[in-house]
């Protein structure tokens, strides 16, 4: 068993998915409109000398090899620029990099230049400041995800998980670097893990730092949130994140020690920490279950009677965007911890579906988001290492023809929006009218 590929373990009730090798599989597939294949840093612009000018507006679906050609010209250029002497320019490049990535399948392209962009993102942890270091991790997991599971995403985790681990554990630097690096150093390790003995010791260096934020004292029932916060929440959805691939045994020793401590958490006073461990309650519950059938947790009912308080929370002290959030959240958590239920949503890209059922699946999906952003539709369509996570099969090949009728002018979209904007504007304003019989809408 090859614990370091992602799959979905037998003990959650999925199917374990096809083991995904690296070396012939990769293809450049065309992104199937412009609005998918929209890259945020690529810019038509005559050189790239000055990396914030491919900031601006995104290039057209890359149909011809001239075009192709000169996406990849710009991105040797901005690989150039991670050495540069100026910081911001350096920031800058790592993210048009990252986002360049994210938007597009370039797996041949970078597959010979991964020593020299693994050198870059290395010498810019090292020594650049809070928003360098952030960036250059964050371009670390998007070049893992496009190379997938496999010896260079090891070789690239080899070099960069002990520097990612040492920020992540240094006090002195930078909270938002620390955040970043949690979140992409659990997806580096998630995708390119080889050694069973380097999964446990993550999960380890998770643990050290969220379990700061377990209540301490019992006479105390609040958890103040701190500047580190931020830190723990994402060291727990990385843990959570890591544990969906450990084997049963361990995953057995984890809950033992998490389970009674980690429903501390929902006493902070920080919004997103409550949500983070509430869904992380409701996944760990999930591969209990899958482990045992009959799995029997000693403190239900005083478990419940919290979940059910925080999805019923009317305090008026709290925002309230949040309470609407944590409402909407912890219904679901509830819903999972007493009835064993899950609502099934459905993620549309391109002419496909993908169906989360799952706890498992929706943090899966959630962490990879993150770090994708606008770029996880794209890749879910033409990534075969995501497709085989969320066991989509190879990708959709569609000929030219279909793609062209797929796609949508931007005038085109820009019409229907405004329609439809004006169209949802006018339903509401009729529905806040008083006068309005209320009746009609039911």
């Amino acid at each position: 068993q090859h614990f370091g590929r992602p799959r979905w373990v037998d003990h959650v009730g999925g199917s374990r998915g096809q083991e995904f090798e690296t070396s012939g599989q990769h293809r450049n597939v065309q992104p199937f409109s412009d609005e998918d294949a929209s890259i945020e840093t690529m810019s038509h612009c005559s050189g790239y000398s000055d990396p914030s000018s491919f900031a601006e507006d995104g290039p057209e679906v890359l149909d011809e090899e001239g075009t192709q050609e000169d996406l990849e010209y710009k991105l040797k250029g901005l690989i150039d620029l991670t050495l540069d002497k100026s910081a911001k320019t350096r920031q800058a490049a790592l993210e048009g990099i990252k986002n360049a990535l994210a938007s597009k399948m370039l797996y041949e392209f970078i597959l010979e230049r991964r020593m020299t962009l693994t050198d870059s993102i290395e010498r810019c942890l090292k020594k650049g400041k809070s928003d360098e270091q952030r960036a250059a991790a964050a371009l670390a997991s998007v070049l893992c995800i496009q190379l997938g599971p496999g010896i260079e995403s090891e070789e690239i985790l080899k070099t960069l998980g002990p520097i990612l681990k040492k920020i992540i554990c240094d006090g002195s630097a930078s909270i938002q670097a620390r955040q970043t690096c949690a979140t992409c150093f659990g997806v580096c390790c998630f995708i390119a893990t080889d050694d069973i003995t380097e999964l446990y010791s993550t999960l380890e260096c998770f643990e050290n730092i969220f379990t700061k934020s377990y209540l301490k004292e019992k006479d105390t029932t609040v958890i103040c949130s701190t500047p580190n916060t931020v830190l723990h929440i994402s060291s727990l959805l990385a843990w959570t994140l890591l544990l969906t691939i450990c084997p049963i045994n361990e995953v057995k020793k984890k809950l033992e020690m998490h389970f009674h401590k980690l429903p501390s958490l929902l006493s902070c006073d920080d919004v997103n920490m409550r949500i983070a461990a509430g869904e992380s309650l409701a996944l760990l519950f999930e591969l209990a279950r899958g482990i045992e059938s009959d799995f029997f947790y000693e403190d239900m009912e005083s478990l419940t009677q919290v979940l059910r308080a925080l999805a019923t929370d009317g305090n008026k002290h709290r925002a309230k965007v949040d309470k609407r959030k944590q409402r909407s959240v912890f219904r679901d958590v509830l819903r999972a911890v007493e009835e064993r239920d899950f609502p099934t949503e459905t993620i549309k890209f391109g002419p496909e579906r993908m169906y989360i059922d799952c706890w498992v699946k929706k943090h899966t999906y959630d962490t990879f988001k993150e770090v994708l952003g606008s770029g996880m539709q794209y890749h879910l369509q033409s990534n075969e290492f995501l497709r085989n996570v969320f066991e989509l099969g190879p990708p959709v090949m569609l000929d030219a023809a279909t793609l062209k009728t797929m796609k949508i002018s931007r005038f085109e979209r820009h019409l229907y929006n405004s329609a439809a904007f004006k169209a949802r504007t006018k339903a509401r304003s009729k529905c806040r009218d008083k006068r309005a019989d209320v009746g009609e809408f039911f």
